[in-house]
């Protein structure tokens, strides 16, 4: 069994689109073994997309993931990375391959509703970043 790190970004909670995301991470028979509605901080979004700090698109990322309530999910399966980031599709949704959740739901790149870990390594910091350890399955 492999661990991913999953969000439902404020786009598609504001479009009360959660239900319908978490019925696809079920029909692909994830596993939910942590799971939180919040609200992220700019402090909170800023440490987690570090990463891209120096990118022209940092501060409208961080705005944007602030702006409303996100779900935050740490999903389990065999494969899951790899299978995640298939579910989800390309960041644009122009690009997205048919079927999956971003050519589905996703607006545009930034507003393309789902995040998923791209490797083992963002996988355990994404999920530590968090969730502690009493809060997973």
């Amino acid at each position: 069994m492999e661990r991913t790190f999953a969000i439902i970004k404020p786009d598609a909670t504001a479009r009360n689109l959660v239900p319908t995301v978490l019925q696809r991470i079920q029909d692909e028979e994830f596993k939910i073994v942590g799971m939180k509605l919040t609200r992220l901080s700019a402090q909170a979004a800023q440490g987690f997309y570090g990463e891209h700090r120096e990118r022209p698109f940092f501060n409208d990322l961080v705005e944007f993931m602030t702006s409303g309530p996100v779900v935050l999910l740490a999903l389990e399966r065999s494969n899951a990375i790899t299978h995640w980031r298939s579910v989800m599709g390309a960041t644009n949704p122009d690009a997205a391959d048919e079927g999956t959740l971003r050519s589905e739901i996703g607006e545009n790149v930034e507003r393309n509703s789902v995040h998923g870990s791209d490797s083992e390594a963002s996988s355990k910091r994404e999920i530590s970043y968090f969730f502690n350890c009493f809060e997973l399955l």
